[in-house]
């Protein structure tokens, strides 16, 4: 129950006591119970302005000691402005979370027109870059395992939405290194990721660029997604990981 009011304030952010208990599907006298014992421990704070709850000091706490113990997690926030610098695209770092990444880091370019992913901002896999590209290093067993717990849900007319279609999408991704997201998440977003491996060539982060489609236009989206392979692939190296089949 504890698990599940903190996920569901993370996810959705300033939340009221009715839509949590909502959400939950739980009586709003028990979440206001965990919630309280929450806000004892600083998990969660309350803004009586707007009677909202949301994410407290000590969620954040614990979230920077989780990435700080992770040195790969290090490496790629510190490599991550090489690429915007490159690429002139905002430069993404993610991990997975079940059927989903979540964003961990980001550098913006200085473009008025640009991305911004906050810290903890979650995607479904199949709808984002940095999703795709971890997904294609994944056994076809385990890619069909997270289908089925999580569906691959439509957000926009070019939403990957079969399992054919997500297949020979993840086989192009294999190929060539590199993912590209063509509004499939946002209408207006282009995003292009590539995975970041562990010593037993399993993929564990991933680095993206986004920006506006625009200026993902069709002969720099192999330079883009180059850059943004090469970033992975050091990543990878300086922190003793390796690539399927090498």
């Amino acid at each position: 129950m504890i698990i599940d009011m903190l996920t569901a304030i993370d996810r959705f952010g300033r939340t009221t006591l009715s839509d949590l208990a909502l959400i939950l599907d739980i009586p709003t006298a028990t979440a206001h119970r965990v919630l309280k014992t929450l806000e004892k421990l600083e998990f969660v704070s309350f803004d009586k302005d707007t009677q909202d709850w949301m994410v407290g000091i000590e969620a954040y706490r614990t979230g920077t000691a989780f990435l700080n113990q992770s040195n790969l997690t290090a490496v790629g926030l510190s490599l991550i402005p090489g690429i915007m610098r490159e690429t002139g695209e905002t430069a993404n770092h993610a991990i997975p979370d079940k059927f989903e990444v979540v964003f961990v880091g980001q550098f913006e370019t200085q473009k008025p027109i640009r991305t911004i992913f906050p810290a903890g901002t979650r995607s479904s896999m199949h709808a984002s870059g940095a999703g795709k590209a971890i997904l294609s290093a994944l056994l076809p067993q385990q890619v069909a395992k997270l289908q089925v717990s999580a569906g691959l849900q439509q957000f926009t007319a070019r939403t990957l939405t079969t399992p054919r279609a997500l297949k020979a999408e993840l086989e192009q991704i294999r190929t060539r290194g590199w993912s590209f997201d063509r509004e499939e998440r946002y209408l207006g977003m282009s995003c292009i990721g590539s995975a970041i491996y562990d010593p037993n060539g399993q993929p564990i982060e991933a680095v993206s660029i986004s920006g506006p489609s625009t200026r993902f236009i069709e002969d720099r989206i192999a330079t883009f997604g180059a850059a943004v392979a090469q970033a992975a692939a050091e990543i990878t190296r300086k922190t003793g990981g390796r690539a399927p089949n090498t």
